[in-house]
């Protein structure tokens, strides 16, 4: 049975594997990596499913804002999601996508984009219709650029730079999101 649940620290390494076997190693490159770069996901919006003891899905959501002349509008960056192969079109990813969404309003976001399959994200209300004048600091297809207003009028007019504005990651979190809490880690703890 599939349970939802809240990312823990410890769901760390089997996230990254995952990530690595659905994505392999050139999802580093991508422009939308580079926001996640030494920042903190948005409290509670890192997502997980879980069969037994194995992380089968995963989204996690991102601070940032486009960034234009007059203002800057906070957005949440959407990704990656992604779900284990051998457990694909069981409905896994959508209901992350809804978990996400649906908490992401509740905790008052006005806003969520991403990069990614429009014929995908479609049905969870994401389009380019208000992405037209927002550009990423990177190479990106611009029809992939999608937004999602969780509160009406949120992205009306919204025009510039998306930049990331989450907190930074602390060095010892980035060590653990690659090797999980093994006795590296627990000696970098304890040498501060």
């Amino acid at each position: 049975m599939i349970v939802y649940d809240t990312e823990a620290a410890a769901d760390a390494v089997a996230r990254e594997g995952l990530l690595d076997r659905v994505m392999g190693q050139a999802r580093f490159t991508k422009t939308s990596a580079r926001f996640r770069d030494g920042r903190r996901p948005a409290a509670g919006l890192s997502l997980v499913a879980r069969d037994g003891d194995a992380i089968v899905g995963t989204v996690r959501l991102w601070h940032a804002a486009v960034f234009g002349q007059a203002d800057a509008r906070p957005v949440l960056l959407l990704g990656p999601l992604a779900v284990d192969p051998s457990r694909r079109d069981r409905g896994i990813g959508a209901a992350l996508m809804r978990l996400a969404i649906g908490r992401a309003a509740e905790a008052g976001h006005a806003a969520g984009i991403l990069v990614g399959d429009p014929a995908y994200y479609e049905r969870f209300g994401f389009s380019a219709a208000a992405t037209g004048a927002m550009r990423l600091p990177g190479p990106y297809e611009p029809h992939r650029l999608l937004a999602l207003e969780l509160q009406p009028g949120a992205l009306a007019g919204a025009a510039g730079l998306v930049l990331p504005t989450g907190a930074p990651a602390e060095r010892l979190e980035t060590v653990e999101a690659v090797f999980g809490t093994a006795p590296v880690v627990d000696r970098l703890r304890k040498a501060g």
